[in-house]
């Protein structure tokens, strides 16, 4: 978590066989509507939290700007053109039936329920081609021997359809574009500027104690500057000089704990010989 104005983290470490973070997403937002600090009224995310967190963040009551995995790759002219996407079919709602792009009626068949690892239970609609065979796409279209299938979740692409709407507005895309600057940045001074790209402990209590400090070092620096800046008046005041650092005595105190310059006890000598 950041926090908008002066890029304070939370650090949070969640589960690393996770492959992606919508799993987080609710007991995250939980922790954060029981602290005292306010509730912000947009949730801004990347598209690993999107998907059945749509529905829980209308349930709460709050807005969300958060792609899904596949939205920008919808928007490219390849997938457009791609003639086994049902997002480029004709479907009539008359009957209740998509046209391929060779001209064949693709009819609904039955619902299909499924629950993935997760615990969540999606309701599909499924649709079957008429008759593949002979057609001339069929190996651009499916891989299956037999007819084509398509299952379709009505209530996921009504929320996609949202989230495209929220996403693209002036107001919605003014305000995710400056996600890459207050969240992006963040990794980008821990990564690049405080030299902090691979941890050295194993065990995720280990690695949340060492990302801790880097975290910790991180709100430290940020809030000394900020109180530099604004202590008075907010106006800019000249930097004190620092304290020069011995940085062959900090590298082969290094050396002698961990056998090799480590960026958290980088960040940790700097404060406190700043």
């Amino acid at each position: 978590m950041c926090r908008q104005e002066q890029k304070i983290i939370h650090p949070r470490l969640l589960d690393p066989s996770a492959s992606n973070g919508h799993p987080f997403f609710e007991p995250h937002i939980q922790k954060l509507q029981a602290r005292e600090l306010p509730f912000p009224n947009t949730i801004v995310a990347d598209g690993g939290y999107g998907g059945v967190n749509y529905k829980y963040a209308k349930k709460e009551g709050f807005e969300t700007l958060i792609p899904y995995n596949t939205m920008r790759k919808e928007q490219s002219r390849s997938f457009k053109k791609d003639p086994s996407q049902v997002m480029n079919w004709e479907y009539k709602e008359d009957g209740d039936y998509y046209i391929c792009p060779n001209g064949r009626k693709v009819l609904f068949q039955f619902h299909s329920h499924r629950t993935d690892r997760y615990g969540y239970t999606r309701t599909f609609k499924v649709y079957e081609c008429e008759e593949c065979s002979g057609c001339p796409l069929k190996e651009k279209c499916t891989k299956a021997k037999g007819n084509r299938r398509v299952y379709y979740n009505p209530a996921f692409e009504q929320l996609k359809k949202e989230a495209r709407e929220n996403l693209w507005c002036d107001k919605g895309a003014r305000i995710y574009a400056r996600r890459k600057v207050e969240v992006e940045s963040v990794f980008g001074h821990i990564k690049g500027n405080r030299s902090f790209r691979r941890f050295s402990l194993r065990g995720i209590d280990k690695v949340r104690i060492e990302f801790g400090l880097v975290a910790m070092a991180h709100n430290f620096l940020k809030q000394a500057e900020w109180n530099r800046l604004f202590h008075s008046g907010n106006k800019l005041t000249p930097k004190k000089p620092r304290r020069k650092m011995n940085i062959s005595v900090a590298f082969s105190f290094q050396r002698g704990l961990l056998r090799q310059p480590h960026p958290v006890i980088n960040l940790i000598l700097f404060l406190l010989l700043r």
